[in-house]
């Protein structure tokens, strides 16, 4: 039995102090994995509901096999084994800004680190996905302009609520322009948010991409004894 609490890694970098934690539920008696910046909670593997769906949802309007996808933030994992779980992904590339993040998915010390570290279709890179985003050689390094059929990104809160103020132009209509590039035709985009639906984004949406949708990802948070949501943005390259 694990101990009831360990700070499993703790690291300064240029976004502030990062720690991966490990404490046991009192409830279940199963181990949840906690990563926090600063004093601010960014991810626990309690809640992964929305994570899993924005590659559910995301892939889900993608007919064709040999599905070559991008996601933007690394996380605890999540987004990404959910899109490797889908037979027709061929490739799958992770941009994280964290070399710290990429590192615990090496050493296992998250619970899907073994699985991505040893799936031959997964490459975790090191990276700016917002500057990658904006740059026409696009957001794989070792193909340049190479192009997906999915951009997953899972980084900011929302659109509203970004961790980094320069985040802030990909929300708006030239940064998904610029996004929208590093599609194939009919490509999709998919975001997640921690926010409620939000009807003036979803218009932003529509003025790049073709029938943006928000889907509303139900899930019980048994901290706070409620159902709880995120919001998972669909929009497909015009």
């Amino acid at each position: 039995m694990s101990a009831r609490f360990e700070e499993i890694d703790w690291r300064p970098t240029p976004l502030g102090d990062i720690s991966l934690r490990r404490r046991r539920d009192p409830a279940s008696g199963d181990d949840v994995y906690e990563v926090k910046l600063g004093d601010e909670f960014l991810m626990s593997s309690l809640f992964t509901a929305g994570e899993v769906a924005l590659a559910r949802l995301g892939l889900a309007q993608l007919p064709e096999a040999g599905l070559d996808i991008a996601v933007g933030g690394l996380g605890l994992g999540y987004t990404a084994q959910a899109a490797l779980d889908d037979p027709r992904v061929r490739s799958l590339i992770v941009v994280e800004a964290l070399g710290e993040v990429i590192e615990w998915h090496e050493r296992h010390l998250v619970p899907l680190g073994a699985r991505l570290a040893s799936d031959p279709r997964c490459r975790l890179v090191q990276g700016d996905f917002f500057a990658a985003a904006g740059d026409p050689a696009g957001l794989d390094p070792q193909s340049p302009a190479r192009r997906f059929h999915a951009v997953l990104l899972d980084i900011d809160h929302s659109p509203r609520h970004v961790l980094n103020p320069r985040h802030a132009a990909l929300y708006q209509p030239p940064g998904l322009r610029a996004l929208a590039d590093h599609l194939h035709p009919d490509g999709i985009f998919a975001l997640w948010s921690n926010d409620p639906p939000d009807e003036q984004f979803t218009s932003v949406l529509a003025e790049v991409f073709a029938a943006p949708e928000a889907h509303v990802v139900d899930f019980d948070n048994p901290l706070q004894g409620r159902t709880a949501t995120n919001t998972v943005y669909v929009a497909r390259k015009k």
